[in-house]
């Protein structure tokens, strides 16, 4: 039988993602993280703009945006994110870390960029590049699929 290239492909990507799930839920499991909320708290500690919308953040998060109000409130709960209205939208929350929020980002990412440095190493620069291309390449298809 003759290989499907594209199939692998995708295939491959689902795996890769899923292994990866997998094991950053391992990662963050010891500091009382699930990857999700570890995604929140790398997308708030790198934004320099201060606060942002809850629908910004909602675009750039790894999850489903109907996801993403349960999300935050169980991180404003432990007290790591906090909501406040913007000042010039009642209907708009603007969310940022809290000072044990920074913390904890603080002990998070230097492991996560451990295991990122580990799992990439044997991949040249150029090869990260086209891997990268690649992967907007799929991302930016998918949403033409049709069924």
């Amino acid at each position: 039988m003759k290989s499907d290239l594209a199939y692998e492909l995708t295939t491959a990507v689902l795996v890769t993602a899923d292994a990866f799930l997998r094991e950053s839920q391992r990662l963050f499991r010891p500091l009382g993280l699930t990857a999700a909320q570890f995604n929140v708290l790398n997308i708030l500690a790198l934004h320099t703009a201060g606060a942002m919308s809850q629908r910004e953040l909602s675009e750039r998060l790894v999850v489903d945006r109907s996801n993403v109000t349960g999300l935050l409130d169980r991180l404003g709960k432990a007290g790591w994110v906090q909501r406040k209205d913007d000042p010039d939208d009642r209907r708009v929350y603007r969310v940022s870390l809290t000072p044990a929020g920074r913390a904890l980002w603080e002990k998070a990412h230097p492991r996560y960029l451990r295991v990122v440095a580990q799992v990439t190493a044997g991949i040249p620069p150029r090869r990260r590049q086209e891997c990268i291309a690649t992967l907007e390449q799929l991302a930016a298809a998918a949403p033409q699929w049709k069924l």
